[in-house]
């Protein structure tokens, strides 16, 4: 299969593809489809694809209206494809093969042009139609003007069936040759049928339906470009991650500096970044030290610190030091782009409520074609049994003219019926509340991989908290300094730093970094002679520094031990790693180290509780350490002393007890088992290190208050979904059977259509109004 065959399937669907490009080796394409605008649409195009033989797998996305297509080898070509969906009724545009990045701001200004169309059939049809409209009323309430059937004939007729309305015909015949109806059906029956009989006029005197005709195309016109530029603000945090990153780079080669287009780095070129420049790509600082402001990726306002050794992300900005920054990932491979990826993802995903939905409009237009002629029908035969619904609402309803004739009822009935039945409200009603979320997720560092982890995540009932990395910041640090035997603080922690110093143990780095913040810098030892994981000892100015657990200085003979007991039980006891310093024999005191909390940590798990969550912590830690934890940040059940293999089953064991309701967090890597076997996976972690693939939610940022600002995000876009779906359904069931009593002129009903629709956009949109902080 090749990717012409790919765009002629989604144009035989009946959608136009704008463009198509191959997504790596094998059989993979994709397609652009502009016409693609709701679920409804895109499931016509997967029907359509379906069908041809070798397809493993279709993906659609509303947002960007791409189509993602997978085939085995004796797949169709890509022609096959394109065929497929113009055959559905969708126009399929021309392929493009470039950079992940290019292709993205390509897509962007396909959206663009898209919308100028959908402006320019938008005037084309408005002109001619504003002018019947203006010739109409004169004519209808004045006098009547010579020749006015064949004016608004020849006015109407390019808005109906040329420029304004061809493609919704060709959509239409497309759609009706391959038995897929989409909603294109019922504009062209409600617009054609209604042309034609009014040209009846020329023969016989009869109301004329033309200017209806002329009304229904371009209302249905401005519909989709309202529809368009409202789904262009819903989905514009795609569009605002495009604009971030930098166009240029300014690199060091053959010993100069030069300035070249960002999509010609490759990892290994050193970049030169000034004060106020966006950092070209991910990369490793080298020399040079800035805050970077990191905000676009992790949505922290506060500036980074950086220097030699530190990771840097692509679009953040270095707000003063010049760096020298080895560039280590490029084009798709960066974060910007993985958040782009994702982002995609999510806005393109299924909700599983969505399936009714689905399941609905896929019967639904042919469903109404039947009640529409099944009310010509009945007007046509009962006109005067009905002609008392006319009467009452015709009291408070202007246009219901009760005294036309029974063919015009009866038409006017079957046209409101097309018309007011179209299902669009019900195809955006998902898509555009997951574009919205996603997208607000994606600015503040929170990115949900899927429409299903939201509709999951909404029911969980127990968050299950890894606790080194994640509630605590997983480094340990000096906490306690306790001295005997006269000795000072100061003595103690110089005695300690001078010959830790000299030990690469992740102990003995916290008690030399917590000696340097105590403004206490290490002396020179000799000597110096490591016990394995029992202590270490050296000579400190002539005198011998044993340092290490109790059994080790009782080994060594060490006296005065027993004054320390009481405050190295209280030590242990609060979960501290106890270090006891002896000098010459003599126990002179106890240095304390610990895996600090998160200064975030408390809020978060007090917001969980008023989500009504039960928080669980899950540790490798022995009881003693894990408890002191728990009790520090309000932790409701413990289970202490579990390998990472043993956590797959304690969330097993979890979900049996509370049903599958069961999120975790974790590092995204070394939890990743657990993660997946959890209803709802959670990866929190920092910038370009963040194992984005490894969970259902990831949080960019790092902090545990992302779990509760995600579970907001997760309720209040899933409550939009069923806003907008029962909003959209009930409009539907309402407005059918009052265009079919002949309550309803179509050209009211086409507005309303319009205005459902944008009244589902908008209440997505509303969802940027949702408060998603945790006050700390």
């Amino acid at each position: 299969m090749d990717l012409d065959d790919l765009r002629k399937a989604v144009e035989n669907a009946g959608y136009d593809v704008a463009a198509a490009n191959t997504s790596g080796a094998g059989k993979n394409a994709q397609l652009i489809v502009p016409g693609m605008g709701s679920d409804h649409c895109a499931g016509i195009v997967r029907e359509s694809l379906q069908r041809l033989e070798g397809i493993e797998s279709i993906k659609t996305n509303i947002a960007s209206h791409k189509v993602h297509v997978v085939m085995t080898d004796a797949g169709p070509s890509v022609e096959q494809l394109k065929q497929a969906v113009e055959k559905a009724g969708y126009d399929v545009a021309q392929a493009s093969s470039e950079a992940a990045e290019d292709e993205a701001e390509k897509d962007a200004d396909i959206e663009d042009a898209y919308l100028n169309q959908a402006l320019k059939r938008l005037w084309i049809a408005g002109i001619p139609t504003t002018l019947i409209m203006v010739l109409m009323i004169p004519h209808m309430f004045w006098k009547p003007i010579p020749g006015y059937l064949l004016i608004v004939a020849l006015l109407a007729f390019p808005v109906v069936f040329l420029y304004g309305g061809a493609a919704t015909h060709k959509s239409t015949w497309r759609s009706l040759t391959n038995r897929t109806f989409n909603m294109d059906v019922l504009i062209s029956m409600g617009s054609v049928p209604p042309y034609l009989i009014g040209l009846a006029g020329f023969f016989v005197t009869m109301t004329s339906f033309i200017e209806m005709a002329a009304t229904i195309m371009t209302f249905h016109l401005l519909g989709r470009y309202l529809e368009a530029k409202a789904k262009g603000r819903a989905s514009q945090a795609i569009r605002k991650l495009l604009t971030l990153g930098a166009k240029t780079a300014r690199v060091e080669r053959d010993g100069q500096e030069q300035e070249v287009p960002v999509k010609e780095l490759q990892p290994g070129d050193i970049m030169v970044i000034r004060p106020g420049d966006k950092v070209p790509t991910d990369g490793e600082v080298v020399e040079g030290e800035s805050h970077l402001d990191e905000s676009i990726a992790t949505g922290e306002s506060v500036p980074v610190y950086k220097s030699p050794g530190d990771t840097v992300i692509g679009a953040t900005i270095n707000k003063e030091g010049r760096l020298r920054v080895k560039a280590t990932k490029v084009g798709g491979d960066t974060f910007l782009s993985q958040v782009i990826k994702l982002v995609e993802q999510a806005q393109g995903s299924r909700v599983p409520i969505q399936e009714f939905a689905d399941r609905m409009t896929g019967r639904f237009v042919p469903i109404v074609i039947l009640i529409a002629l099944a009310s010509f029908a009945v007007w046509f035969v009962a006109a005067d049994s009905l002609r008392p619904i006319l009467a009452w609402g015709a009291d408070f309803l202007p246009w219901v003219d009760q005294t036309a004739t029974t063919p015009v009822l009866a038409t006017l009935a079957a046209i409101a019926v097309l018309v007011i039945a179209c299902p669009c409200a019900l195809g955006l009603a998902t898509p555009t509340a997951l574009m919205v979320g996603s997208g607000i997720g994606a600015e503040r560092g929170i990115l949900i991989r899927s429409g299903e982890a939201i509709q999951t995540f909404k029911d969980v009932k127990v968050m299950v908290l890894d606790k080194t990395g994640t509630i605590t910041r997983g480094e340990p640090k000096l906490t306690e300094v306790v001295t005997a035997n006269n000795v000072t603080e100061q003595q103690l922690l110089q005695w300690a730093a001078t010959v830790e110093n000299a030990s690469e143990h992740p102990i003995a780095r916290a008690i030399v970094e917590g000696a340097r913040e105590r403004q206490v810098s290490p002396g020179e030892v000799k000597e110096f002679r490591s016990t394995g994981a029992r202590g270490v000892s050296g000579k400190v100015d002539g005198a011998l520094v044993l340092i290490g657990n109790r059994k080790l200085l009782n080994e060594e003979g060490v006296s005065g031990l027993e004054a320390l007991d009481e405050d190295l039980d209280s030590l242990e006891g609060r979960g501290r790693t106890a270090v006891l310093v002896a000098v010459d024999g003599k126990a002179c005191g106890i240095v304390a180290v610990a895996d600090t909390i998160k200064e975030e940590s408390v809020a978060a798990i007090r917001g969980m509780h008023e989500l009504g969550l039960h928080v669980v912590m899950i540790t490798g830690d022995n009881e003693r350490a894990a408890r002191a934890v728990a009790e520090e940040v309000g932790i409701d059940e413990v289970q202490a002393g579990v390998l990472p293999e043993g956590k797959v089953d304690a969330i097993r064991q979890l979900q049996k007890k509370h049903g599958n309701h069961v999120a975790m967090v974790g590092d995204g890597i070394n939890d990743a088992p657990a993660l997946k076997q959890a209803n709802v996976g959670i990866a929190i972690g920092a910038g370009a290190d963040v194992a984005i693939e490894a969970a259902d939610v990831t949080l960019v940022r790092g902090e545990l208050t992302g779990v509760v600002e995600a579970m907001h995000l997760s309720r209040a876009t899933f409550g939009k979904i069923v806003q907008n779906l029962i909003w959209a359904s009930a409009y539907n069931v309402a407005a059918i059977p009052i265009a079919a009593v002949g309550l309803l002129h179509p050209m009211i009903g086409v507005i309303a259509m319009t205005v459902s629709s944008l009244s589902v956009i908008g209440n997505s949109i509303l969802l940027k109004r949702v408060k998603l902080s945790v006050d700390k």
